[in-house]
């Protein structure tokens, strides 16, 4: 091939590669474009489903307990009495337990509320360092109690005798209780949290411990159902020290409701801790807010259809109105609240720690006191909240 020739090919073959680049460039950048076009305004509808926005905005979540106690079965009542279609749907999430609850309602982006014991804060300020924990949630409504059950070895008399002990006490259902008692009360036990709810329960029954705790209601089917042969286990005695008194709230076991841990014809001293429904303490005028609010006015408005048969009868120990000391009550309940005014509820149902240690105070009652002081006070103290009502 001539030097003309040579030239020619060579101007063709430029020209060809530089238009297959053009082209190329143009398909690419086309491409491109239209993967980065925003979609039509119909995209989100799908079928006849509906509104993508409107059913988001309307859903809130609630995480509760693993299987098997009230929180969750009170969650499944929430979703079902409270459901107003795409205006409000409650969706309930299993949760880990009242410490794990409060960690995900601060730290997790798609919880709104959850179930957590009081007695979880502490624990979570101190184990986290957290001072501030109280100023970053708020509480919608008290709903029920825990009782701090310690289930302990017969030669294990008192709190004091589990000082250097192995003490079983699952993050789930005990942790949070055991540190706070065993701190307040000077106790080093050797605590043992590295275990599920019933391993822990199990190695006690198998010699390889001297006390199993778990924070939950009473008549728990997995303390009633310990077959206790030859009465080598019992139920541990928690006093009401005052140590213990702006937590928790005394109370006893019976032989009737354990007969298999309680001698017949005797009670136990036990102290239990408040459940609340705590919420994240949303901005007032964000949209979680907004969407809690609602939340908030229809459990209030149907509280009563929850506390009626066939829901968890857990809910008739839940008094909107009573306070939680050391908390701020999320704004919406309580402007629910100061707008309907107090609600008609049993007096003796207004218990809390703070007015208890109040009434207590006032009688300068000692800092420890037996099971028998223990029930008259109690019951002095609810006979004056009864006076104060009628004043």
């Amino acid at each position: 091939m001539n030097r003309v020739a040579r030239a020619v090919v060579g101007v063709f073959v430029s020209t060809f590669g530089l238009l297959s680049f053009v082209t190329f460039s143009g398909n690419a950048a086309a491409q491109q474009a239209q993967q980065h076009r925003p979609p039509p305004a119909n995209a989100a509808v799908v079928g006849n489903l509906p509104d993508r926005e409107a059913l988001n905005s309307g859903t809130v979540t609630v995480i509760t307990a693993p299987i098997g106690g009230p929180m969750s079965v009170m969650g499944s009542d929430m979703a079902a009495v409270l459901d107003e279609g795409e205006n409000l749907r409650v969706l309930p999430i299993l949760g880990k337990g009242s410490a794990q609850n409060l960690v995900d309602i601060i730290m997790l982006k798609n919880i709104d509320m959850g179930f957590v014991a009081t007695d979880a804060l502490e624990f979570v300020k101190t184990e986290y360092n957290i001072p501030d924990i109280a100023q970053r949630v708020r509480y919608i409504a008290q709903l029920f109690h825990n009782d701090v059950h310690i289930v302990a070895r017969r030669e294990i008399r008192s709190l004091q005798d589990l000082n250097g002990r192995r003490v079983f006490a699952e993050r789930s259902i005990g942790l949070p209780a055991a540190r706070t008692i065993f701190r307040r009360l000077g106790i080093q036990a050797e605590i043992d949290s590295q275990t599920d709810p019933t391993g822990g329960l199990q190695k006690l029954i198998d010699g390889q411990g001297d006390a199993w705790i778990a924070s939950v209601s009473k008549d728990a089917p997995v303390i009633k159902g310990i077959k206790n042969e030859g009465g080598r286990l019992h139920l541990l005695p928690v006093p009401y020290d005052r140590a213990l008194q702006d937590i928790y709230l005394p109370t006893t076991f019976s032989s009737e409701e354990y007969p298999n841990l309680v001698p017949a014809g005797t009670k136990v001293d036990a102290v239990a801790a408040s459940t609340v429904l705590m919420v994240y303490n949303w901005p007032e005028g964000s949209e979680r807010y907004r969407r809690t609010a609602r939340f908030v006015d229809a459990l209030f408005g149907k509280i009563q259809v929850l506390q009626s048969p066939p829901r968890h009868p857990k809910w008739r120990d839940t008094v909107l109105s009573a306070p939680v000391s050391g908390l701020i009550r999320f704004k919406a309940a309580q402007d629910w609240l100061d707008g309907v005014g107090r609600m008609q509820s049993p007096a003796e149902d207004q218990r809390t720690p703070a007015e208890f240690r109040k009434f207590l105070d006032e009688r300068k009652t000692q800092a420890r006191m037996s099971t028998d002081e223990a029930a008259r006070l109690y019951s002095d103290f609810l006979k004056w909240q009864r006076s104060k009502e009628t004043r």
